[in-house]
């Protein structure tokens, strides 16, 4: 893996061997000693991982069968390669770290039949990942990843119907054992808890030319993989999906030098590490972009989840010139980058150069322009793959961005698509957000101009995005890259008495658990999905929210306990956020916050957004505090039930 280092050392530690070596030698270690990964070479190759004497993960197989020939069956291993990875890496678009981590020790096992087997060990996870060296194209008939529990695990799963998906289910909570072959799949990522305290995030990165891994019950207690098959022919389903008429035998036609994603596994016994993680960005492909500058990632207001319909003002609002002037106004005062034009700015889902009679696009983009305010428009991705040229078109206007929309698969000529659309977007100068998208796994690494995807159960689920579920985020999906959730309701409500939709969107949870979002939440375009007539009636919490970066120096993650609360520290400059989540669990959740990250010697002004007393039932109920405070001092931090809390140290 080849980054563009800050500051790089790379070791490497070299041992080759010849002929036959007993599989009682193969293990290797992570750095601090504690993860080691046992390798035996049976009749597969299998693995066992251990943190210490506590085993995790017992007798794990992986193979990969090819049109002929099954690579990891009857495996003969030629020769080991161990190295030692030390970096410090420049992160492109800084949404945990500004300067990342990357160590780790490696095992490379090169077998008989022109491929290999490498291992990644870190102190907080291992990967593996096959490699090829076949003349020609291969075709991969079916991965196995097929790992097994040593005793009853706890696995937190979003199970979908079929592979057609958008990511958006809720997530189940289903102990290994009680896990049946015959219940639905699904995709990742997969949290398990273990017996023993430790939690496994388990994922995929640097995904290209491949499809998706899906993982279902084994026959025993165990998980193995699945995926969708290769699409070969398509009919027509209306304005922005595709019928898949005909699959291939196969579930990746590829090239035969390559290397394959990363299987990986976050491993910890300090929840903290979960969300802290940066597996993903370490283990995927290079930036390709030689200059990255013009990529600003930011905040964008957004019109869609209220319909448009602004109120007291003097025009008919919805989606025309004058409502679109209206968000651009609300954009440019509280220093707002971007505005998204959502379906309904084109005359026609199928046209994206075609305006609806109200909007006159160009006027609005100057408009815009003078008010340090950029476009960004949404299209399906049908609409993008019958009009590839439209980003040069769009780059020629003006436009900043595009929202891209419904794919809601992940075959391997999907994941073709993001990557085609990323380069084509990257040459004109246009960023990306993926929506009815599977999760990250590395492309937004490559091309850094992919800002965000949904793949989320969002708040454009409304009643169906509650805290219960939401609390799962910082440790499963935005674990592995950043998430487009559309946070900043300014009604909100506690669960029991739950009433909305468009245009009065509310979501479930306090006033505080929203603002807390922002902080919490990781993603290089974050949406302001309320009306800018609630915004400016909230304008304390509005000036707060406009405040918080979306890229980040620094992430520390101060208290973690997976499915019921989560607080972090985040550095922009000299200025620190403070956000915190809980679930319904607790009526009221008290900490006390240790600010020993803070500098010495310096006080800072605190201002702080708290649940309201009454926030329990009436989730409108928040205080806005200030303080001063220095590193020697401890944060008070109280959380009604589905609460939060935020504040900004400066």
């Amino acid at each position: 893996m080849i980054h563009k280092y800050f500051t790089p050392v790379l070791i490497a530690l070299l041992c080759m061997y010849g002929g036959k070596i007993s599989a009682k030698e193969i293990s290797v270690q992570s750095p601090d000693g504690k993860l080691k990964v046992n390798i035996e070479l049976k009749d597969k190759i299998y693995y066992s991982v251990y943190s210490g004497s506590d085993l995790l993960l017992s007798n794990c197989s992986l193979t990969m069968t090819l049109d002929n020939e099954v690579l990891g069956k009857q495996p003969k291993l030629k020769s080991l390669k161990r190295s030692k990875i030390e970096e410090s890496v420049k992160r492109e678009i800084p949404l945990k770290n500004a300067i990342v981590e990357n160590h780790c020790n490696t095992l490379r096992m090169n077998m008989a039949g022109n491929y290999a087997i490498e291992f990644r060990i870190f102190d907080n996870g291992i990967a593996y990942r096959f490699l090829t060296d076949k003349k020609g194209e291969i075709e991969v008939k079916g991965e196995d990843f097929r790992i097994n529990f040593p005793a009853d695990y706890l696995a937190h799963m979003s199970q979908p119907n079929s592979f057609k998906t958008s990511y958006e289910y809720p997530y189940t909570h289903i102990q290994t054992k009680e896990y049946k072959s015959t219940d639905r799949m699904s995709y990742l990522p997969i949290l398990l808890e273990t017996d023993k305290q430790y939690k496994i995030l388990i994922s995929e990165a640097d995904l290209q030319d491949y499809p998706c891994m899906f993982l279902k019950r084994t026959g025993d207690n165990g998980m193995q993989s699945l995926f969708p098959k290769c699409p070969l022919e398509f009919g027509e389903d209306g304005d922005r999906s595709l019928k898949i008429l005909k699959e291939a035998n196969y579930i990746a036609k590829t090239s035969g030098k390559r290397n394959f994603p990363w299987r990986l596994f976050v491993i910890s016994d300090d929840d903290r590490d979960i969300v802290s993680n940066e597996m993903v960005y370490n283990l995927s492909s290079p930036c390709e972009l030689e200059d990255y500058s013009w990529i600003k990632p930011g905040q964008v207001s957004w019109e869609w989840w209220h319909d448009a319909r602004l109120y007291g003002v003097d025009f008919r609002s919805g989606y025309n010139m004058d409502s679109y002037k209206y968000y651009i106004d609300f954009a440019s005062t509280f220093g707002i980058p971007y505005i998204i034009m959502d379906e309904g700015w084109a005359k026609s889902t199928r046209d994206p150069y075609t305006p609806n009679p109200d909007v006159d696009l160009h006027e609005l983009i100057r408009y815009g322009k003078e008010k340090n305010v950029g476009i960004v428009l949404w299209l399906t991705w049908l609409t993008v793959e019958k009009n590839f040229d439209l980003f040069k078109t769009f780059n020629e206007w003006g436009i900043k961005g595009v929202k891209i929309d419904f794919m809601d698969r992940s075959d391997q000529w999907m994941v073709n698509y993001y990557e085609r659309v990323a380069q084509e977007a990257a040459r004109h100068h246009l960023f990306v957000d993926f929506h009815g998208s599977f999760k990250p796994a590395g492309l937004e690494y490559k091309y850094p101009n992919v800002l965000s995807y949904e793949g989320v159960r969002g708040m454009e689920q409304m009643g169906g995005c509650k805290p219960e579920n939401s609390i799962y985020l910082p440790f499963m999906r935005n674990a592995v890259g950043p998430m487009d959730y559309t946070p900043g309701a300014m009604i909100s409500m506690q669960p029991n008495i739950y009433r909305s939709e468009r245009p009065n969107s509310a979501s479930i949870g306090t006033r505080a658990y929203q603002m807390s979002l922002f902080v919490i939440f990781e993603s290089g375009l974050q949406m302001l999905a309320d009306n800018p007539t609630l915004y400016y009636r909230n304008e304390d919490c509005t000036r707060f929210i406009t405040q918080v970066p979306v890229t980040w120096d620094e992430t520390v993650v101060l208290e973690a306990k997976v499915g019921e609360y989560v607080i972090v520290a985040k550095r922009k400059g000299e200025k620190w956020f403070i956000g915190g989540m809980t679930n319904d669990k607790e009526n009221e959740r008290e900490f006390e916050i240790n600010l020993d990250f803070l500098k010495d010697g310096r006080t800072y002004r605190v201002t702080s957004f708290e649940d309201g007393i009454n926030a329990g039932y009436q989730a409108m109920d928040y205080r806005m505090k200030s303080a001063a405070m220095n590193k020697n001092q401890k944060l008070s931090v109280k959380m009604a039930r589905n609460g939060g809390f935020a504040a900004v140290l400066e």
